[in-house]
């Protein structure tokens, strides 16, 4: 069923089938224009409705990040410089897909180590979102981390992450905070959103 505009419009059933569509087009060429330290710029040029168009990219490894709960339900926040915003804005444990062949849960596991020197003993999915899939094709897993304890070894950081913040915060105060606007990281917002709602529907 479509309105007058010819937008489809949602009928009984629909939104239980509401999904995003993989959609593989013919990509004529394709290159790296500029090789970054992390991440390289892709340039794509292919057909879509029967336009020649040229799009460029960040080409991304994907990532993960980590929303730790403990026991009183509060979740850890972290607080670094990020020089592309010129903000030290609140994170949550979070880290690049960068080891070939390991799966995300394996990576969210070594970061929130590495990050924040913890363990948890109860992992799940909680969401995957694409970052900016108008300009990078970024992918993220986050996970819910809970039973956690201190990891047997305390990693070293430097440079932005030596002097990382780390606070334990109830969930229901960082939801305040995303909302208001005090705390506008992307991932952040969406864990602490996604994990209020899980916990809500939960509860009955």
């Amino acid at each position: 069923m479509t309105d007058v505009s010819g937008a489809q419009v949602a009928g009984p059933g629909f939104a239980d089938g509401l999904r995003d569509e993989p959609l593989e087009v013919d990509v004529t060429a394709t290159e790296v224009v500029f090789e970054g330290r992390v991440w390289d710029i892709r340039s794509d040029t292919f057909a879509y409705n029967d336009h020649p168009t040229v799009r460029d990219y960040v080409d991304h490894s994907g990532a993960v990040a980590v929303l730790a709960m403990d026991d009183q339900g509060r979740v850890l926040l972290i607080q670094q410089y990020r020089h592309p915003i010129k903000h030290r804005d609140w994170e949550i444990p979070a880290g690049l897909l960068d080891v070939d062949g390991e799966p995300p849960a394996e990576t969210a596991k070594r970061e929130l180590a590495e990050e924040v020197d913890l363990v948890a003993a109860h992992w799940e999915p909680l969401v995957t979102t694409f970052a900016t899939p108008g300009g990078s094709n970024e992918i993220i897993h986050l996970f819910l981390a809970s039973g956690l304890s201190a990891a047997p070894e305390v990693h070293a950081r430097e440079a932005e992450e030596a002097d990382i913040r780390i606070a334990w915060v109830p969930l229901a105060d960082a939801v305040t905070a995303v909302l208001e606007g005090r705390m506008r990281n992307a991932i952040l917002g969406i864990g602490v959103l996604a994990a209020s709602e899980k916990l809500r529907r939960a509860a009955g």
